[in-house]
């Protein structure tokens, strides 16, 4: 199981002081000067999850601490503190450090990490995106994900979550686990659903860019579904052509320097 993390979160009530003072300067020195209030911000969903509430959803679901959690993410800002409440949780987490040779994010300026993330996003068994805004990052796994047999992904509603953690924030825990799970039940996990603005392209293809079982043009017929093995046997022929044409070559390369000799 994988989810993405967002880094660089603009909500920024839940750092502290000193913390705020470095996003604040941050904002001024990268975006266009706009005033941000978190509650407003929180209801219409646009704060990221963090990863207690990530934790608190997943253990809503039913997830218990035996689950292997894969996290994406880059530098966490705010450290440890913010991981420590979910690691309670769940504490068998994973990153490409852990699961990689060495500390893969010192190697190409960090890419090789990323490709890691990104391909054990890919084929984890869920894959559960925190923030999906510009983000290319999530975006495109969800598309690539339903492109692979429609895996199964979990997009939280932030906006519909938002007043059950609010309260939650302020002492009201009443139903919390219930609550979350009727929001839940409502998400969508990754099957074939109709493309909605804004939704991009890439991130829902369907049924454009999908295979057919029964199409009228043979283009558009599905992959077998040993395609590994079709490849690979693809791939050895291709190899065997390869040979031939190398040896064939080869002998009149040979034939005519032999004229050459008698002439």
């Amino acid at each position: 199981m994988a989810y993405f993390l967002h880094e660089k979160c603009r909500c920024i009530d839940i750092f502290t002081p000193q913390e705020q003072k470095i996003l604040i300067k941050y904002r001024k020195e990268n975006f266009a000067e706009k005033e941000l209030v978190y509650r407003e911000r929180r209801l219409i969903g646009k704060c990221p999850l963090t990863p207690e509430e990530v934790g608190l959803i997943l253990r809503a679901l039913g997830f218990d601490n035996t689950t292997h959690i894969y996290l994406a993410s880059g530098e966490l800002f705010g450290g440890k503190r913010f991981m420590r409440p979910f690691k309670a949780m769940f504490p068998r987490l994973e990153n490409h450090s852990s699961v990689g040779p060495g500390k893969l994010e010192e190697n190409t300026r960090g890419l090789a990490g990323s490709a890691v993330d990104y391909m054990v996003c890919l084929l984890s068994d869920i894959f559960m995106p925190t923030y999906d805004g510009p983000s290319n990052f999530a975006n495109n796994l969800i598309g690539h994900r339903l492109y692979y047999g429609f895996r199964t992904t979990i997009t939280p509603n932030r906006k519909a979550l938002a007043p059950i953690f609010m309260d939650r924030e302020v002492g009201s825990t009443a139903g919390f686990e219930e609550r979350v799970r009727q929001v839940m039940m409502k998400t969508y996990v990754g099957g074939p659903h109709k493309r909605i603005h804004p939704e991009p392209f890439y991130t829902n293809s369907w049924p454009e860019c999908f295979c057919q079982e029964n199409p009228r043009n043979h283009a558009d017929k599905c992959p077998p579904d040993n395609i590994y093995e079709v490849l690979e046997n693809q791939f050895r022929s291709e190899e065997n052509e390869e040979s031939i044409e190398v040896k064939a070559t080869s002998q009149t390369v040979s034939i005519s320097q032999t004229e050459e000799t008698v002439i």
